[in-house]
């Protein structure tokens, strides 16, 4: 029976709508490529490169998980008390500024919590500014209930003017910002909430990531007394527990009241609830030794990994306050997605950010882990180099073969690094189709490459840009034989002798 054009019963703003997958990327890569999925480094997911607590023995060594699962597991049997007295006492705890429990919404991960303002905002055809590049929830959750985007970009922020503030009903900041990893300092974040009240426009501030970053920068205590304020948290990515969802939002105490009534009744589990509750009791909340060690372990691994990925020509990696890293690949020999590909292919997962808006095939975001998995990385970047370099130097042999069939001279000194060993070059072959022959005496040697190991460096071997040993090599690889033959016959009657 054929399919029918049936139009369902839906809402217009969510037609073009999307479902989030990235909880399936590591089974996806390993199905993909034939890997096991405990062998896939996952750096796209921007968690906290320490572990989470319970894994690591800091200054709470009573934080045992199964003991925790053991009582929320007794729990089961009956509804969570949806008042969450326990989990928005240590939520206050945790941010401390004077923040009181009153003050906390609970929720089930950040993204609950950003589809509850909008969901109790937003009134149909409202303006929403979002700066970009951001996190691409906030537009998602705001077009389902009808809200205008307006966009600004990242470096405006603070310069926002006023008119645009006053026909804005929301405007979202992620500070530290995903996926630049930029910090707005909390000067310039009192000024913009001050600008926002005045224009009766809710700041709406994502500090996902400020335990990671510099929590002294927060603006949590402004919100718990302004109602144009409004901050969130998340326990995802700074408890590197991106498996139970947790999160809580900052409010003024008339606000924190509506959101609490308006939020979906008992919206953490009784898991989430006390695994939550255990993580915010730490001793001297974001200041505990756990988040110490972690912000001196990222902002070490930070520097080593901004200057490896320096070192590799044609990567751009920007300024970073938090634990990734957005790299401009531009100037690259890959665009975002093939090298997304090809490193998915050697069992490492980086962000691919041809998703936010306006950054194109241009940037990846890379999580910064630690300096073993860091290493894996930058040696897995080199062997992708390599292999990206054989293949493209077969591609352009199977060209230059081609072109020659027909009669074409493909030899060039148009080329933009003409001439790159000397003048009158021939450049018939522009990779040379002996990569990597390995031999010193054509000039050829080993270097050490930025990315870790050796790799054959064609820098000082001048022979396949001689004119007269180009087209001799060109009648061998024209002869009726396979390609992988008529190279071997090249190397022996050709090159050899001049070596």
């Amino acid at each position: 029976m054929p399919e029918q054009n049936i139009t369902l019963p839906l809402k217009s703003d969510i037609k073009n709508l999307t479902p989030c997958t990235h909880g399936g990327l590591i089974k996806k890569a390993a199905q993909t490529h034939g890997i096991p999925e405990q062998e896939i480094l996952d750096i796209s997911a921007s968690l906290n490169p320490l572990g989470n607590p319970f894994e690591y023995p800091a200054d709470d060594p009573y934080l045992n998980l199964q003991e925790i699962l053991q009582k929320a597991i007794a729990q089961t049997s009956h509804y969570p008390d949806n008042r969450y007295i326990d989990f928005r006492n240590a939520a206050a705890y945790f941010v401390g500024m004077g923040v009181k429990s009153d003050n906390i919404i609970p929720g089930n991960g950040s993204s609950e919590i950003i589809r509850l303002i909008a969901e109790c905002v937003i009134e149909k055809d409202d303006i929403v500014l979002i700066p970009q590049p951001t996190f691409t929830e906030y537009e998602q959750q705001c077009r389902l209930f009808g809200a205008n985007i307006l966009y600004t970009k990242q470096e405006d922020i603070t310069n926002v003017t006023d008119e645009l503030l006053e026909k804005s009903r929301i405007f979202f900041v992620c500070n530290p910002n995903n996926p630049t990893g930029a910090l707005i300092p909390r000067k310039d974040m009192l000024v913009l909430a001050k600008r926002c009240e005045k224009n009766k426009t809710i700041l709406f501030v994502d500090e996902a990531f400020i335990e990671l970053s510099d929590p002294r920068q927060s603006i949590a205590d402004i919100a718990a007394g302004n109602d144009y304020v409004f901050v969130l948290r998340s326990l995802t990515k700074s408890f590197a527990i991106p498996g139970i969802r947790i999160g809580f939002g900052v409010a003024s105490l008339k606000m924190a009241e509506k959101l609490g009534a308006a939020k979906l009744p008992w919206n953490l589990g009784s898991v989430p609830d006390m695994v939550g509750t255990e993580l915010l009791n730490m001793d001297n909340g974001c200041n505990s030794q756990y988040f110490i060690d972690s912000r001196d372990l990222i902002k070490q691994e930070r520097e080593y990994l901004t200057e490896r990925l320096s070192n590799i020509r044609g990567l751009s990696p920007l300024p970073s306050n938090v634990n990734y890293i957005l790299v401009n690949v531009s100037d690259f020999l890959m665009d975002s997605v093939e090298l997304t590909q090809r490193l998915a292919s050697h069992s490492i997962l980086i962000r691919d950010c041809s998703s936010f808006y306006s950054l194109d095939k241009d940037h990846v975001r890379i999580a910064v882990r630690t300096r073993d998995e860091n290493d894996r990385f930058i040696k897995m970047f080199g062997e992708v180099l390599n292999e990206w370099g054989k293949q493209h130097a077969e591609e352009e042999l199977k060209h230059t073969l081609k072109t020659a069939a027909k009669g074409i001279h493909s030899g060039r000194d148009t080329c933009e690094y003409y001439p790159c060993h000397f003048e009158d070059q021939d450049c018939t072959f522009c990779f040379c189709p002996f990569y990597p022959c390995e031999d010193e005496r054509t000039g050829g040697t080993w270097i050490e490459r930025s990315t870790g190991g050796k790799v054959w460096s064609c820098v000082d071997c001048h022979i396949i840009h001689n004119p007269d040993i180009a087209q001799r090599i060109l009648d061998v690889l024209m002869e009726k034989r396979n390609t992988e033959e008529n190279l071997k016959i090249a190397w022996e009657q050709v090159v050899k002798p001049l070596l």
